[in-house]
């Protein structure tokens, strides 16, 4: 880890904290290492059962730092071409593929990639009043961190392309009426409720949230036939779990079930 990306881990809840307020959580080269690096340590941390992240001062992440990436495009680095190969593109995947819940805890302006990373997480919990922009197309470039798959599946086909076209500013408001956001309180209590719900979330059946994260991402792509061979194989595999047998017999004898992750 590094001063730019802060990693906790309380319980079964990580939490990764974006934290270069005086550049609004805009990401450096070295912030996008450390970034993944705090990624692949939650990953492999067996006691973790639920991800908050979230970011230090008035913004949630704004995306590329563009003053470095200026200056790498002066001197002639090949750096900012081979970035999203590099750090976006295994950082999207890696959010998106841990199997357990988790939470974007956006506590002020998301931009570019940092809405980007957002949308690759599962739930997102804003701040009121709270700014929210694509903004590739206003420096000329295309969507990366995701965007591009996630955003129509989030807003549908019509708002996504306008989104990403006009690059056109939008509020906390806004983008939960569009679904992009799922919950929206005062600014002080977006990490409090964010570690509430996850805090929840890591109380429950683990395996089986894994194979509904599974589900949904294969059913995203897959005809109707696939999507049902599909759950019938993650039926099968949070069927065989402890959590499921225990929670079968507390049903049955009345009494709240107690979920173990296995």
């Amino acid at each position: 880890m590094s001063d730019s990306v802060l990693l906790d881990v309380t319980g079964a809840v990580a939490t990764i904290t974006l934290n270069r307020p005086d550049g609004m959580n805009s990401l450096t080269v070295e912030a996008k290492v450390a970034l993944n690096e705090a990624v692949a340590s939650v990953a492999a941390d067996p006691q973790v059962r639920a991800l908050v992240l979230t970011g230090t001062g008035r913004a949630f992440c704004v995306g590329q730092d563009l003053r470095e990436h200026a200056a790498l495009l002066e001197a002639g680095d090949p750096a900012p071409l081979s970035t999203v190969a590099e750090h976006y593109n295994p950082l999207v995947t890696a959010l998106a593929s841990l199997p357990f819940p988790t939470i974007a805890a956006v506590n002020g302006t998301a931009a570019g990639a940092g809405l980007g990373i957002a949308c690759a997480l599962d739930l997102r919990i804003g701040a009121a009043g709270s700014r929210y922009t694509t903004a590739f197309a206003g420096i000329g470039l295309t969507a990366d961190s995701g965007l591009s798959w996630t955003l129509p599946r989030l807003v549908g086909a019509g708002r996504a392309a306008a989104l990403l076209l006009l690059a056109e500013p939008f509020t906390a408001e806004q983008a939960l009426e569009m679904g992009m956001l799922n919950m929206v309180v005062p600014p002080e209590q977006v990490l409090p409720a964010a570690t509430e719900l996850a805090t929840r979330l890591a109380a429950g059946p683990t395996v089986a949230y894994a194979c509904l994260k599974e589900s949904l991402a294969h059913g995203a792509d897959s005809s109707f036939v696939e999507a049902l061979a599909k759950e019938d194989e993650l039926q099968a595999r949070a069927g065989a779990t402890a959590d499921h047998q225990n929670a079968v017999r507390s049903f049955l004898a009345k009494q709240p079930p107690v979920f173990t992750g296995r």
